[in-house]
C-alpha cells in the first residue's frame, strides 16, 4: 500500500507528492484542491479523500455583512461557471421571502439568460478534454453576448431583487439567434470530437445510481447515472412551467466517464430550444423589475429556494430577522456532492486516469470551498 497527496491547481505550492496536471481550461486548474490517494499493491486507487477548504471564499459569512442588494454581487463568484444562475437563485429566494412577483418580461428574460449560462458552462467543460477550438470560440461569443446584456463577461450582476437591471434588445436577440444557429450546426462535430476524446474511458470511473443518490448528486452527473431528476421540470420555477413541451430531460444508465460528457452535450439542444421559445416574450413595453426602496428588509422568516444550475441543483436557505442583511444565507451547491462522488467512483482506477475522471465530474473548487 502507498499513500500519495495529489495536488490540483495552486495546491502544488503546498505539501504534495504528485501534481495532477489538468487541462488549462478546466476550472479546477485555477483553484486549489488536494486529494489523498491510497494505491494498492497493483498500483490501483483503493481510497480517495478530497481535502477541501484550501480556497475558502467565505461567501456565506460575507452575506451576513452585506445588504440584500450587495449580496447578489457576491453570489455569482463562488461558482464562476454558473455565475448568472447563482445570483438568480439568491434573488428568487429573497423574492419568495418578501412575496415579490417580478413582471412576466423579467421572468422570461431570466429564463433565457439562465439557459444561456447553462450552454456556456457546458461548452467549456466539453472543450477541456477535446481542445476543440471552434467550440471554444463559440463559447467566447456567448460570453461576449452576456457582457453586452449585463456589462459583466464572467460575473454578469444583472439580476436585481424584483427583476433585472435592464431589458434585452432586438439587436441582442438577433445576435443570439445567429450564434445558436451556428452552435446547432456544430453539435454533430462536437459530439464526434467528444466521443473520440472519451472513448478510451468507456466503463471507467463508473458512478452507480445508488452511489449518486447517497451523495446527493444532481445535474448532468446524476442524470448520467440514471437519476431522472430536473428541478425545471419536476418543480417548475421562472417560465419553465409554460415550456414543458420543450423540456425533454436526457438521461443515461451507463454512469461512466463518456456518459457524463454525453449528458453534458445532450442538454445543449434542450437549452437552445428553451432559449428560442423565451425570445418571443422578452421584448415589448412591459416592466423589467419591481420598484423597491433603497434599503430592502426581508421580514422575519425562514425560506428555502432551489434552482437547476449548469452543474446541478443549488439550494439557498435564507434566515431573516427583519434587518437589511441576512442573519444566515446557507448554500447547498452541486460541486461538493460531485467531488465526494468522484472519490467513490475512482476506486480501482490507475493513478494515470485520475485526471480524466476528475474532470468528468464537473465541479468548481470555489463552489466547494464557499
Amino acid at each position: 500500500m502507498q499513500e500519495l497527496l495529489v495536488a490540483v491547481g495552486a495546491a502544488r505550492y503546498l505539501d504534495h507528492d504528485v501534481v495532477l496536471e489538468l487541462d488549462d481550461l478546466h476550472p479546477a486548474t485555477h483553484a486549489a484542491l488536494q486529494i489523498r490517494i491510497t494505491l494498492d499493491d497493483q498500483g490501483l486507487i483503493s481510497a480517495a479523500d478530497p481535502q477541501v477548504g484550501l480556497l475558502h471564499r467565505s461567501a456565506e459569512k460575507l452575506f451576513e455583512a452585506r445588504d440584500y442588494r450587495q449580496i447578489l454581487m457576491l453570489a455569482n463568484r463562488h461558482d464562476w461557471l454558473s455565475a448568472f444562475s447563482s445570483e438568480l437563485g439568491v434573488a428568487l429566494t429573497v423574492e419568495a421571502a418578501m412575496g415579490i412577483h417580478p413582471p412576466p418580461r423579467a421572468t422570461w428574460t431570466r429564463t433565457l439568460l439562465a439557459e444561456m449560462n447553462r450552454v456556456s458552462a457546458s461548452l467549456l467543460l466539453l472543450g477541456a478534454p477535446t481542445r476543440d477550438l471552434p467550440l471554444l470560440q463559440l463559447r467566447e461569443r456567448f460570453l461576449t453576448l452576456q457582457e453586452l446584456a449585463s456589462g459583466g463577461r464572467v460575473h454578469p450582476m444583472i439580476n436585481r431583487i424584483g427583476g433585472l437591471a435592464h431589458p434585452l434588445t432586438t439587436q441582442w436577440l438577433a445576435e443570439l439567434a445567429i450564434l445558436t444557429t451556428e452552435l446547432s450546426a456544430r453539435l454533430p462535430a462536437i459530439g464526434a470530437a467528444t466521443e473520440a476524446a472519451t472513448a478510451a474511458f468507456a466503463g471507467r470511473a463508473v458512478l452507480s445510481r445508488a452511489t449518486a443518490m447517497t451523495y446527493g448528486v444532481t445535474g448532468p452527473v446524476g442524470r448520467a447515472s440514471g437519476l431522472d431528476l430536473d428541478r425545471r421540470r419536476d418543480e417548475p420555477y421562472l417560465a419553465y412551467g409554460e415550456l414543458a413541451e420543450f423540456l425533454i430531460v436526457p438521461t443515461s444508465t451507463d454512469g461512466d466517464l463518456p456518459a457524463r460528457y454525453r449528458l453534458l452535450l445532450d442538454q445543449i439542444p434542450v437549452s437552445l430550444r428553451l432559449m428560442a421559445a423565451c425570445a418571443e416574450h422578452v421584448l415589448g413595453a412591459g416592466a423589467i423589475d419591481v420598484p423597491l426602496p433603497k434599503v430592502i428588509k426581508v421580514p422575519e422568516s425562514t425560506t428555502y429556494g432551489q434552482v437547476e444550475g449548469p452543474l446541478g441543483v443549488s439550494g439557498y436557505l435564507l434566515v431573516s430577522v427583519g434587518t437589511k442583511s441576512p442573519w444566515r444565507l446557507k448554500l447547498r451547491t452541486p460541486s461538493l456532492s460531485n467531488v465526494q462522488a468522484m472519490a467513490a467512483a475512482v476506486i480501482g482506477l490507475p493513478l494515470a486516469d485520475l485526471g480524466a475522471a476528475l474532470m468528468s465530474f464537473f465541479f468548481v473548487v470555489g463552489d466547494i470551498d464557499r
